[in-house]
């Protein structure tokens, strides 16, 4: 391989101008399908949820008729936003600025003084701008554009490489889901994420428990899968004394984790199903949502499994250095927590770009192949290539 393939794809200003910021929410964010939620966030008629999609604000509203629909949250009247994030409304949805009114389909239905004020207004014409929506996996996603087609146009090449979980079959732990902050640009975020280099190293003892150098990994499309195997001497000890109950058959047990384009992480392991939602904030910012889906069990029996997990994990799992070598209590690299490991990584490589003697070095052959896989396929939808 050359020495030109073996650098990164994109320039240090991808990772710290505002311009490749806005650029990226026009061509890519504004471009592609955006999660909104699970199925069950929706569940009578009236109830909806709001997601940003690059440029656009969208919602998905139950009808009456208990169909799912998506519009931009936009007032036809003076372009005000019309909801809020979350929320269940009536029968109508109003905007909040001049009462312009829209039943669950979207129509226009009532306007203020309108006989007054507007003459022979055509509210049949003035109804909600629609956008697309569609469920993969439980998931819900919306799309800008209201001919978006299906989906599974979209994950259709990746998802035979995703894992077997029947997710249907689990049930999302409402503690379990947490929100937070990365100050890092999402791409760090996304790099980190699939860099199969680093495992081994950054989480040398916290994900010890897999069998790194078994990995399987590609892209496909836009979208990057990943699986790898339990270590054998953790494969032994999980069939005596799995800590929690096992999602998936003892000849399945590992990990899949793919990173769906463009910021739609998947954890599937033997033990649970996760998502690790990203989304750009700015340049330098991002932030990520997890949820949790285990086997049902009642709440008694939840915490159950949870304290035999955490005394399971605190005889198996170590951090990268010992308390004793820690700098403060609470330093990430000793906690014995992948994800702060994680969170520190990015934040620390962040912080190195603003230094006029930062430059990138050599890119790891394998190991960091789908990092450059990934830069080029930024690079291509900014470029218009990739659409």
């Amino acid at each position: 391989m050359s020495e030109k393939k073996m650098m990164h794809v994109l320039p240090l200003e991808a990772y710290t101008s505002q311009a490749w910021f806005d650029r990226e929410q026009e061509m890519i964010f504004s471009k592609t399908w955006a999660y909104a939620g699970f199925a069950e966030d929706i569940s009578e008629p009236g109830q909806y949820i709001s997601v940003q999609a690059g440029l656009n604000n969208i919602f998905i509203v139950m009808g009456r008729d208990r169909r799912l629909r998506a519009f931009h949250n936009i007032c036809r009247h003076r372009g005000t936003q019309l909801i809020r994030a979350v929320g269940k409304a009536q029968k109508a949805l109003t905007c909040p600025y001049h009462d312009w009114t829209y039943d669950l389909e979207g129509n226009l239905i009532s306007v203020p003084e309108e006989q007054s004020e507007f003459k022979d207004l055509d509210k049949s014409c003035l109804g909600l701008k629609k956008a697309s929506v569609d469920m993969w996996r439980g998931m819900l996603f919306v799309h800008p554009n209201p001919d978006a087609g299906s989906i599974m146009e979209w994950f259709g090449e990746v998802e035979p490489h995703l894992g077997p979980h029947n997710i249907e079959e689990l049930v999302e732990y409402p503690d379990a889901r947490v929100e937070y902050e990365i100050k890092a640009n999402w791409k760090i975020v996304v790099e980190n994420y699939i860099d199969v280099y680093h495992l081994a190293h950054l989480h040398s003892g916290t994900l010890a428990m897999y069998d790194h150098a078994k990995a399987e990994y590609g892209f496909f499309g836009p979208h990057y899968a990943f699986w790898e195997p339990l270590s054998e001497d953790y494969a032994k000890d999980i069939e005596k004394n799995a800590p929690t109950p096992l999602v998936l058959p003892l000849d399945q047990l590992g990990a899949s984790v793919p990173m769906l384009f463009p910021g739609i992480g998947l954890a599937e392991s033997e033990s649970n199903w996760a998502t690790f939602i990203i989304t750009p904030l700015g340049p330098q910012l991002s932030r990520v949502e997890n949820r949790v889906r285990l086997k049902n069990a009642s709440e008694w029996e939840f915490q159950k499994q949870q304290w035999r997990s955490a005394s399971f994990w605190s005889k198996s799992i170590k951090g990268k250095y010992s308390p004793e070598a820690a700098e403060h209590d609470d330093d990430p690299m000793a906690s014995g927590d992948f994800t702060a490991e994680d969170i520190y990584a990015c934040e620390q490589q962040q912080k190195s770009l603003k230094s006029p003697y930062f430059e990138v070095g050599a890119s790891a052959q394998n190991g960091e192949s789908p990092v450059r896989q990934h830069q080029q396929v930024v690079l291509d939808f900014v470029e218009g290539r990739y659409l």
